[in-house]
């Protein structure tokens, strides 16, 4: 695991995004001192389901998908993680070995947190506890989401929302279309929906033919939302 020269949190670019951003100067000084901090390829793994946790993650840049397998081999995904992100949180206040695991999708910059230090620091700084009880309810919400959209939603329309979501997180507005700053493989997208990788290649060329989506490469562009949004029987 190679490790870099730290950047101090105060200088930190997902600082404004992070559990640590309403520390003053001195105490973000001291969270500095007390972290590791790692630059990651693309295809390592941070951690893997049913290990058990030593301390927390804060990315600092790149991207992270947290992903079960199940009893039958399959993996499924269960959120993609981004600067100011944190990880392990929930196994580490819960006590409970990891129930996922996380790999690195786009080369990332993470810094690692011990344990007792977190400890300490929750019960010095409030602000870090709110802060990550409002980053779990953000998360309990988007799983909920996305288990009533498996239930109730087709393929197609589970596919749509998918772009969507994607978009609100990642979109960058370019030339009258918006780019997906993400590369997911086919198998990545599949896993995220519920469904194969042929269906999910078939559904992706419908959309292209329809003129909801263009693809460069591995990068999707959003052409037209209004359509992603009838198709995803969503109302917002």
């Amino acid at each position: 695991m190679p490790h870099q020269k730290s950047i101090e949190c105060e200088n930190c670019a997902s600082k404004s995004k992070g559990i640590f951003c309403e520390l003053e100067k001195v105490a973000l000084a001291d969270v500095s001192h007390n972290k590791v901090m790692n630059t990651y390829k693309k295809g390592h793994t941070i951690f893997y389901q049913g290990n058990p946790p030593f301390g927390l993650y804060c990315v600092n840049s790149g991207k992270i998908k947290i992903s079960k397998i199940g009893n039958d081999g399959k993996e499924s995904i269960i959120r993609i993680a981004h600067a100011g992100d944190v990880l392990g949180h929930r196994s580490l206040f819960s006590n409970e070995n990891y129930t996922a695991t996380a790999t690195i999708i786009e080369d990332a910059t993470i810094c690692f947190i011990d344990k007792k230090y977190i400890y300490k620091s929750i019960q010095d700084q409030p602000s870090i506890a709110l802060n990550l009880i409002q980053k779990l309810s953000r998360e309990m919400g988007a799983a909920e989401s996305m288990s009533a959209s498996m239930s109730q939603k087709n393929v197609r329309e589970r596919l749509a929302e998918l772009f969507l979501m994607l978009k609100r997180t990642y979109g960058i507005e370019e030339k009258g279309r918006t780019k997906l700053d993400i590369k997911l493989t086919r198998e990545e997208i599949a896993s995220m929906i519920g469904t194969a990788n042929e269906t999910v290649i078939r559904f992706i060329s419908e959309f292209k033919e329809e003129g909801l989506i263009e693809q460069e490469g591995k990068t999707i562009f959003i052409l037209d939302e209004a359509k992603l949004l009838e198709f995803a029987n969503l109302n917002y």
